[in-house]
């Protein structure tokens, strides 16, 4: 901690009115803040930095994804000055410590009432929660340090935002330096989790060293403050022999079990002990099993499911036979007469606990054998570490919640997805490390190793998923730029055939081959090139609107625009050949040759090149330019043009005419004309302009009309100029290609679902199910179920 940072935290400001004594352990007891405070909040923005970053990844949008980048950057440009903030606030609260501002009391009285902004009610909501469940958690430390700083100060007990290091002064001083953030609410808020996480549950070192310096210096040496009980049912504790809660520290260090702040598996222990109020139970007897002995049986249960059937399996999972083969495990081999040993309280409701996520897991999941089966075989692992580490529930961070997380999302999506792939690597490796779980002692080293080597598994999955839906993707973006090109040819075309109709072997070639090789040359070079001029030249003449003044480039034009878009050198060869014939020795008196003639006066050999493009009388001036190029000087030997080898120009339109596109697939569905579509009807509106502002990344349910089949899939792409769509698989296969109307009529009749988008992961929704019914639903007795 540098000097600066010291300062920052100094608290050598305070009141002449204090005495020495007091100003002097103030002035220590700011450094000693801010050397756990100063990393804290570091490592705390650390994180917030790569949620936001995670989060960026994770988006469905671009523009949320530039909304957490732009966060990101103000936190990278402001973060000294949030340091500097959240230090002044506390410094200015530790240097009016005692203080009771009367003056502010009264006037609340006077205020105006005034809107309030919803950004700023939400912060104020979180902060207030947040500072509620730091003062349960710290509920004995925070206790002590209220006395010993109303005698260092001489007022009565310091509570909430009157202890600068309470988590309501951390809370207090958090929003003065969030205010110096710029941030959108909902980054806001995802700071202030990060907070309560690295900050405010974690600062039992902070108090416990404050404490042990007011303490060293003989501030209330004898202190021993009282904490209350926490609330259990009666009948609970008279039906199962228990000695009530300790209600001071020096009882419950004489039972050798201290006790500890309020958790949420102390929460979840009080929802489970509210339902079974009423319920009859038989009183349970006996001692309590050890932690070694629990771990013992656990692991020859664990041996035991394994020898049995998957349907016997998940019946010994349920609560109530999991707790009763428990018992027998624990009281096997012993004689009779002996003392049962049973489960504790807290050892019960673990189970019970445990059992119940399980079950809300398993509704998660999509049906199918192999996810199930994954999660089934994890169950006990995790039973085995949560009766041991009570952070299991409290730690939404815990390396064996994480991978019990990571586990259940890899099973659900890439084992038995909607997809009916199966990925048997993954299998292979989810199975392997059950098995490492199952075989190895529990402990959160052992959770994490294993963590990170699915973590390692999944990204890989995930990015080859991300390069196969981006290589589709591309492919579908390419594509539409062809259509657009192709579009765009075929007006040019049109306008041109309007006034200049080809027939024959030329209408064939001009209609789809040509066509082509515009649209690509329009795609290669734009519409303003030269190259796309040249092309459009060469059209001209083919049709007559320009004169040919040279007629092998011509066609050496022709059979390179075909070449171009695929076709074989022969057959290029070919339709050029057969279609303007090859080049004859002119005369260099060409430019005074006399007007064309009626094809009744060509010459034998022009009359051969020209013959395929006259099958009828409105094709006698489709090429008069070509004619004219043809006719023989009188000074000069006609050369014969070899096409009485050549295919006839039927047999060539008809290839033309079956020849697949340039950039077809078989896919690929025709694009019906704007022009020709229907209205739209009122709901089909509605769902046409939802789906145009959807972004990519949401994700549909297709159902087969004809076996009743559900398949999810992902929009990917989307085109707005065509309407085109792509869905594809989780693994970034090619799904399904629909166009937008197309879309939307699948959906009015029920084919296709959107579904809505899922903030929380599988491991979240089952934890909030599980909540959801200890509040809502009773439990149902069962018989010989401990009250």
């Amino acid at each position: 901690m540098d000097a600066e940072h010291q300062h920052r935290y100094s608290t050598t400001a305070a009141r002449g009115r204090w005495p020495a004594r007091t100003q002097r352990l103030l002035g220590v007891i700011g450094p000693l803040c801010a050397q756990w405070l100063e990393p804290a909040l570091q490592h705390c923005l650390d994180r917030f930095d790569r949620e936001l970053y995670l989060q960026a990844e994770r988006s469905r949008s671009h523009l949320e994804q530039q909304h957490c980048f732009d966060s990101r950057g103000l936190l990278h440009l402001q973060r000294a000055g949030f340091m500097s903030a959240f230090a002044d606030h506390l410094r200015n609260s530790f240097a009016r410590l005692g203080e009771i501002d009367e003056a502010a009391d009264g006037s609340l009285a006077h205020r105006p009432l005034s809107l309030l902004e919803r950004g700023e009610h939400e912060l104020t909501a979180a902060l207030d929660k947040l500072s509620a469940r730091g003062e349960a958690h710290h509920s004995l430390l925070l206790s002590e340090l209220s006395y010993r700083f109303a005698a260092l100060v001489g007022a009565a007990p310091l509570e909430g935002a009157a202890l600068p290091i309470a988590p309501a002064g951390l809370a207090g001083a958090m929003r003065t330096a969030v205010a110096t953030l710029d941030l959108p609410p909902e980054h806001r808020l995802l700071l202030l989790q990060s907070f309560e996480q690295w900050v405010i549950v974690a600062a039992e070192p902070l108090y416990e060293a404050v404490n042990a310096q007011l303490l060293d210096d003989g501030l209330l040496p004898r202190l021993r403050p009282y904490a209350p009980p926490r609330a259990t049912a009666g009948p609970r504790g008279a039906a199962t022999g228990e000695t009530p809660p300790a209600t001071t520290a020096t009882t419950a260090e004489s039972a050798g079990a201290p006790q500890a702040p309020i958790t949420v598996l102390e929460t979840l222990r009080d929802l489970l002990a509210q339902q079974r109020v009423g319920v009859n139970g038989t009183a349970a007897t006996g001692r309590a099993a050890s932690p070694d002995e629990l771990q013992a049986a656990l692991g020859a249960l664990q041996q035991h499911l394994a020898q049995v059937t998957d349907q016997a399996s998940r019946e010994l999972r349920s609560a109530q036979r999991l707790r009763d083969e428990l018992l027998l495990q624990l009281n096997a081999g012993k004689p009779e007469g002996a003392v049962p040993t049973r489960l504790s309280a807290e050892q019960d409701d673990t189970v019970e606990l445990v059992a119940m996520l399980f079950e809300q897991i398993g509704r998660q999941l999509h049906h199918g054998p192999h996810a199930r089966s994954v999660l089934d075989d994890l169950q006990l692992p995790m039973l085995r570490l949560a009766v041991t580490d009570r952070d299991f529930f409290d730690q939404r961070e815990h390396p064996a919640r994480r991978l019990l997380g990571a586990v259940a999302e890899a099973a659900n999506d890439w084992l038995d997805g909607p997809d009916g792939e199966v990925d048997h690597r993954l299998t292979e490796r989810l199975h392997q490390l059950v098995e490492r779980a199952r075989h190895e002692p529990p402990s959160a080293g052992l959770y994490t190793s294993l963590l990170a080597d699915i973590e390692h598994h999944l990204a890989q999955l995930s990015r080859r998923a991300q390069t196969a839906e981006r290589r589709h993707v591309e492919a579908m973006q390419g594509r539409e730029r062809l259509d657009l090109a192709r579009r765009r040819a075929s007006e040019l075309l049109a306008e041109r055939f309007a006034v200049n109709p080809p027939r024959g072997l030329l209408r064939a070639l001009l209609d789809r081959a040509w066509a082509d090789a515009l649209a690509l040359t329009l795609l290669q070079h734009g519409e303003d090139s030269p190259a796309f001029t040249q092309r459009l030249r060469v059209t001209d003449q083919l049709l007559g609107r320009l004169p040919v003044d040279d007629t092998d480039l011509l066609r050496r034009e022709v059979q390179a625009g075909l070449q171009q878009i695929g076709m074989h050198a022969e057959e290029a060869g070919q339709v050029a050949l057969r279609l303007i014939g090859t080049e004859p020795a002119v005369s260099t008196t060409v430019d005074a040759m006399p007007p064309p003639s009626p094809p009744a006066t060509v010459s034998p050999a022009s009359d051969a090149a020209v013959a395929p493009l006259v099958d009828d009388p409105s094709a006698a001036t489709a090429l008069p330019a070509i004619a004219a190029a043809t006719l023989p000087s009188a000074s000069a030997p006609v050369a014969a043009a070899p096409t009485q080898d050549l295919p006839s120009a039927t047999d060539l339109a008809l290839r033309l005419k079956q020849r697949q596109r340039l950039g077809e697939s078989p896919r690929a569905k025709p694009v019906v004309a704007e022009a020709a579509e229907p209205p739209l009807g009122p709901q089909e509106a509605r769902i046409h302009n939802r789906l145009r502002h959807l972004p990519y990344g949401s994700w549909f349910e297709f159902t087969d009309p004809a076996t009743g089949e559900v398949t999810r899939r992902k929009l990917a792409w989307f085109s707005p100029v065509t309407g085109n769509s792509l869905f594809v698989t989780r693994r970034g296969q090619h799904g399904v290609e629909m166009n937008l109307r197309e879309l939307v009529h699948a959906m009015t009749h029920g084919q296709v679902r959107e579904l809505p988008p899922q903030r929380d992961g599988l491991l979240d929704r089952a934890w909030h199910a599980l909540t959801g019914n200890l509040l809502r639903h009773p439990s149902s007795p069962t018989p010989g179920a401990r009250p």
